[in-house]
């Protein structure tokens, strides 16, 4: 995968998946935009060790549920380099882990607008600035097929829309651009480390077929993938990386 002289936009690139990613696409060559939200240190660090190794990037803070912020973003990338060539959009979130008989409405939307608004608005943003041969990689999650766990019935359902917004675009916006979607399963995050007890995570990876979580840059190496030239031929997939804890 050579990625020499395009430009990516990473969204949530400050930590986790979406910092992998952004190293993973510096190191195919390409000129990175990270947008952030509260991970600064991993955004700046991330830069720092771009340039050094001679590469090119820059990071913005912004809350992507936001028109505004969106725009901004989308316009200091085409300042910055001239255009958007491809855009991984990483940022999203569970939020917390509420029971429908306790849902609100408040916490309905902003679990949607985290997780699929902000793909919508990064979408709309860099369209006018993708040129023919760009790509899109959204990140879906294993919850868009199955549900989700305990509490995360709007989680899941968020993703599952973002699964099908993959599809949509891919029609729509094909053969110019091509979009694809990303389910990770039990991936070593602060996602986990947050939201999930350690006993299901063990047990979790203990009944997948390679007897592990995954890595960040597991995650990260598929979306480059996905990104590049290498995958021509594929648009309007929503990808599984899960141990082989669910197939589809």
């Amino acid at each position: 995968m050579d990625l020499t002289g395009k430009t990516a936009i990473v969204t949530g690139g400050g930590r986790d998946i979406g910092r992998a990613c952004v190293m993973e696409l510096a190191a195919q060559g390409a000129n990175i935009v990270i947008n952030y939200h509260a991970s600064s240190k991993g955004a700046d660090s991330a830069v720092a060790e771009i340039v050094a190794a001679g590469g090119r990037a820059i990071a913005m803070q912004g809350d992507l549920t936001k028109e505004a912020d969106a725009r901004a973003l989308v316009a200091a990338a085409v300042a910055e380099f001239g255009g958007v060539d491809t855009l991984v959009h990483v940022t999203g979130g569970i939020l917390a882990r509420v029971p429908m008989a306790e849902m609100t409405l408040d916490h309905w939307q902003a679990v949607m607008d985290v997780n699929l608004t902000s793909f919508v608005l990064m979408v709309r943003e860099c369209l006018p600035h993708m040129p023919e041969g760009s790509s899109i990689v959204g990140l879906a999650s294993q919850a868009g097929r199955d549900g989700g766990g305990p509490g995360a019935a709007a989680y899941g359902a968020s993703k599952g829309a973002l699964m099908t917004l993959v599809r949509g675009l891919s029609k729509e916006l094909g053969p110019k651009i091509r979009v694809n979607g990303i389910c990770p399963g039990m991936i070593d995050t602060d996602f986990h480390n947050i939201f999930t007890k350690p006993e299901v995570r063990t047990h979790v990876a203990n009944i997948t077929p390679l007897k592990r979580e995954g890595t960040s840059q597991d995650v990260a190496k598929l979306a480059v993938f996905l990104a590049s030239d290498d995958a021509a031929f594929i648009t309007g997939a929503n990808v599984d990386i899960n141990g082989g804890m669910l197939f589809s």
